[in-house]
């Protein structure tokens, strides 16, 4: 038995957050049932293995859950109201969209499914590192919350509280083909297809085999698909020989722009097709230069976002500025206080803490397409792995429709980044804790 409370300096008061850091740091249990785990991955027609699963993708899932504040994740979620309403003012879309590809300009009625909002829990709270416009995930993580068991009595009190994630996704694909049907003659959602090259060989592909199989349980047609397999005829896309009513959209070409994407480059523009996450999406979320925006204050008082916006906009975004050429030097000269990272980049790919980096990637970096974001260290997750404890660095994903929070999960990792490498580490549970809890002992 170990204590779940460590002991805390005097001068930190025994809230919910000092209760969350303390957990973190002091319960080392696991709390993935794994048989749980494979009935909610297998359930439906079989086609997906949680054995083969493990096998191919070890990693993937982490066996232990992460603790975070009631204060913390209610934090969390205003910054995502307070951005989700700048995103539409006329202002803040004219600047952002100036540097955005043309495809970005064409305003599709669909919202845009799967924003993931990603924070680290710095010293003074969360901090917005960044938003993915095709966040993945969302699914994986809905089976690992119902895999979850308490290990002891003050586990169990924050034991996060069974919700129909699933339904709720469903509903959002078809809340976007409501939207962007407005005004239409109505018609259920009847085909999805679930697009991203070569889609087998995806990290993720597990996940992809999940929505399909949603999506038929809720009679909805689905398939998954690589890009090369969809035809447009000017008025209807579709993928092996049937139509196609909505792409949920897993690429990375956020533009549209390699030539195997034109057939739905052109449905798209001609509103042939719901696509959903859609290029305007991305431009207006997840470019990283709108954190340089965000981070003007003068500016967003410009354009009318009122002082308390603005003051949680400021302690909860860390500075960001754009690299060019001109400035290259002086990023340079205080580059362990920067992490650079290309302005339309995803997945960790190309991102480089400046403590780490040689020259060579920093002439890369100094031409230009990249930003500069202050260092804001993850907080830890201790675990012991294979009888040993270690200390594992976590961030924090939010995945929003419509400015609401449905789900967040963490990912816990050692390294740079986030890579889903690390043994022990992976999509992590995240337990609430609220400042009621009553803390005891952990078996």
């Amino acid at each position: 038995m170990h204590s779940l409370l460590q002991p805390v300096p005097d001068r930190l008061p025994l809230d919910c957050r000092t209760t969350a850091e303390v957990l973190n740091r002091g319960c080392a249990c696991i709390s993935v049932d794994h048989e749980s785990l494979k009935r909610a991955l297998e359930a439906g027609d079989g086609t997906l293995s949680h054995a083969q699963l493990l096998a191919t993708r070890p990693h993937l899932f982490a066996d232990s859950m992460v603790f975070v504040s009631a204060e913390h994740l209610a934090r969390m979620a205003r910054v995502v109201e307070v951005l989700e309403r700048l995103v539409v003012m006329p202002a803040y879309r004219e600047r952002v969209l100036a540097h955005a590809p043309a495809v970005a300009r064409h305003s599709p009625l669909a919202a845009g499914v799967f924003l993931g909002y990603d924070f680290h829990l710095g010293p003074d709270g969360p901090q917005l590192i960044e938003i993915n416009s095709n966040a993945g995930g969302a699914l994986l993580n809905a089976c690992l919350l119902r895999a979850q068991r308490a290990c002891c009595a003050s586990v169990a009190q924050m034991l996060p509280v069974e919700t129909p994630v699933e339904a709720a996704l469903v509903a959002m694909f078809r809340e976007e083909w409501r939207l962007a049907r407005r005004g239409c003659v109505d018609r259920p959602l009847a085909r999805i297809a679930i697009v991203d090259a070569l889609p087998e060989q995806q990290y993720l592909a597990p996940e992809f085999e999940l929505f399909r199989r949603l999506f038929e349980a809720n009679g909805i047609v689905a398939m998954i698909a690589d890009p090369a397999e969809l035809t447009f005829d000017g008025m209807c896309l579709s993928c092996r020989g049937l139509s196609i009513d909505l792409v949920y959209n897993r690429l990375t070409d956020f533009a549209l722009a390699e030539p195997q994407h034109a057939a739905l480059r052109m449905a798209y523009l001609a509103d042939a097709v719901v696509l959903t996450p859609h290029p305007q999406q991305h431009a207006l979320f997840a470019d990283k230069r709108n954190l340089v925006a965000l981070g003007d204050d003068e500016w967003l008082a410009s354009i009318g976002v009122d002082d308390e916006d603005r003051r949680l906009l400021a302690g909860s975004i860390p500075r960001t500025e754009e690299v060019f050429p001109e400035t290259a030097e002086a990023f340079w000269k205080g580059r362990k206080q920067w992490f650079f990272k290309p302005a339309a980049g995803f997945g960790s790919k190309a991102t480089y803490r400046g403590d780490k980096l040689t020259r060579r990637v920093f002439e890369e970096v100094s031409r230009g397409g990249y930003v500069a974001q202050a260092v804001v260290a993850p907080s830890e997750r201790r675990l012991r792995i294979d009888g040993v404890e270690q200390d594992f660095k976590l961030d924090l994903r939010n995945y929003v429709y419509r400015g609401a929070v449905q789900l967040v999960s963490a990912r816990l990792y050692r390294g740079q980044t986030t890579n889903f490498r690390t043994p022990g580490g992976g999509f992590a549970a995240v337990f609430p804790v609220s400042c009621q809890l009553q803390a005891g002992n952990c078996r």
